[in-house]
């Protein structure tokens, strides 16, 4: 965290120090917008796990989001978005045979929440009303409350920076009020850990340090589209 708080801290000096030299605030004459969107969120996800190998499902979410923009000229700007979203979890055509189970089981690991706090810095060319825009930056996603679900122990997933991109455009319906579309790729990647001990067959001790520590390399790589209304300031 104190790596991401530094990074934007960076940036944002070093677009402040940018702007001295060029126009202090945007074509109209507004230095903030703030937009409120409807967000859907899709995994693109896959996964490299130990022990009983398969791969990945993240389940697709919809969820509110708030962002905050805030342009240092006419052209370029620094974005923040906020919000969290909460996925379902399963594994795909897991090997259980070494458990007494299937070869290619699906096995339900409950649901995890995320806060994928993202900063992306963003060039604009408005032209009229039209505003497109592209942008790139950084993402910290946290990971929280995961729900084990039915079948192992305990899960654990680590928190990751990610690099983030986006592309998307405000069309203004007023002087303060604009609709805005935006579609953002997160590169993401966490290490999940399950606790499956509670599987260990009876006679099969052996196991249960081996089952305590199954580790997964998930990419889950979300695609974030957004649609939503804004307000300049």
């Amino acid at each position: 965290m104190k790596r991401l708080i530094m990074f934007s801290a960076m940036m944002v000096v070093g677009m402040s120090v940018f702007s001295q030299t060029t126009e202090t605030k945007s074509a109209n004459g507004h230095e903030w917008r703030v937009r409120l969107r409807g967000v859907g969120v899709m995994p693109q996800e896959s996964a490299d796990i130990s022990v009983i190998k398969g791969d990945v499902d993240i389940s697709n979410s919809f969820i509110p989001e708030l962002d905050f923009t805030y342009f240092f000229n006419s052209h370029f700007a620094a974005e923040l978005i906020l919000g969290t979203t909460r996925h379902k979890v399963s594994t795909r055509f897991s090997d259980l045979t070494a458990i007494g189970g299937a070869d290619a089981a699906n096995i339900d690991l409950g649901k995890v929440w995320l806060l994928p706090p993202t900063l992306t810095l963003q060039y604009h060319y408005p032209v009229g009303k039209f505003n497109p825009y592209v942008g790139a930056g950084i993402n910290y996603t946290i990971f929280y409350s995961a729900d084990q679900g039915p079948v192992v122990k305990n899960i654990e997933y680590k928190n990751k920076f990610a690099f983030a991109a986006q592309a998307g455009f405000d069309y203004d319906i007023s002087k303060r009020l604009f609709i805005n579309v935006d579609l953002k790729k997160i590169f993401l990647s966490t290490t999940a850990t399950v606790d499956a001990s509670n599987l260990t067959p009876a006679g099969s001790p052996q196991l249960a340090p081996v089952l305590s520590n199954i580790q997964a390399d998930v990419k889950i790589n979300p695609w974030l589209l957004g649609v939503g209304i804004g307000c300049k300031f």
